[in-house]
């Protein structure tokens, strides 16, 4: 039932002028920089695909130019409903260590954060779920920059598919002699094959300890990053689509549009440029 303004004020203990006062108020100088900022917040939104909570936000428009605090950020941020996506437990262990291949030494134990590029690369192997099967997944990173320098899929958990992957690195970056290649104690990385290619190109090979997942934070950390931000987002029903979606997120999103937060919220891509 529709009611007159006057019974509605009346109800309310207000009065009529007051009301007619206050919807003809203009909006205050916070309610109106509360407008801008929401607007580019959900353009900041949209740009990270629905992956930034209030940090990255927060630097996002910081880096435009706009001073504001992460708590106000946040607090607009839930009043509009938007929100990163939470964090899932999600582990399964593709490595096969019960072998009898030559185990590398932890050369990163003890060892201070790397300052350069191509000076310390981790590697593992990861999978994806299609409606056809899966699509294994081998990927490079380097560990000071962050930057996914190399990558492979399959359809098989083949000796092969790390192997693409060392191989697109070493032709990408062509690193010095010294260079430390951390994995973990799996007979992919243990292989013969794979510690020719390793000796070839002078590199320096070393696994994480027996059953220390910490051992290879960053890349398991960059794994998480692809399985919340793209995988647990998707049902692909082929690995083609699968392949397609995950390399867009690699090549364009992650290593150049995507800020990290261990990087001083820079991409990897502008975090070795700004090297030189």
């Amino acid at each position: 039932m529709d009611h007159s303004i006057a019974v509605l004020c009346g109800a309310l203990h207000v009065s009529r002028s007051g009301y007619y006062a206050w919807i003809g108020r203009h909006p205050g100088a916070r309610a109106q920089a509360n407008t801008t900022l929401l607007t580019l917040i959900t353009q900041a939104d949209q740009e990270s695909r629905h992956t930034y909570g209030s940090p990255r936000v927060t630097r996002w428009l910081q880096g435009r130019g706009y001073r504001c605090g992460r708590h106000r950020i946040a607090r607009l941020m839930r009043g509009a409903g938007l929100r990163s996506r939470a964090r899932r437990r999600f582990r399964v262990c593709l490595t096969d260590s019960d072998h009898d291949l030559p185990i590398a030494a932890n050369r990163l134990l003890g060892r201070s954060q790397p300052v350069r590029p191509d000076a310390v690369w981790v590697a593992d192997i990861t999978y994806v779920p299609t409606a056809e099967g899966c699509l294994y997944v081998a990927g490079v990173l380097d560990r000071w920059s962050r930057c996914c320098v190399g990558w492979a899929m399959s359809d098989t958990l083949a000796k092969t598919l790390p192997l693409s992957a060392l191989d697109m690195t070493l032709t990408q970056r062509q690193p010095p002699n010294g260079l430390v290649h951390h994995s973990d104690r799996g007979r992919h990385y243990a292989s013969e094959a794979y510690r020719q290619r390793l000796a070839a190109a002078g590199v320096q090979p070393s696994m994480s300890r027996k059953g220390n997942c910490y051992d290879n934070a960053v890349i398991e950390s960059f794994w998480s990053s692809l399985k919340r931000e793209l995988v647990h987002r998707c049902e692909f029903a082929t690995r083609a689509q699968a392949q397609a979606a995950i390399f867009e997120w690699l090549e364009v999103f992650y290593n150049r549009e995507r800020l990290h937060s261990a990087l001083g919220y820079q991409t990897p891509v502008d975090f070795e440029t700004n090297l030189n």
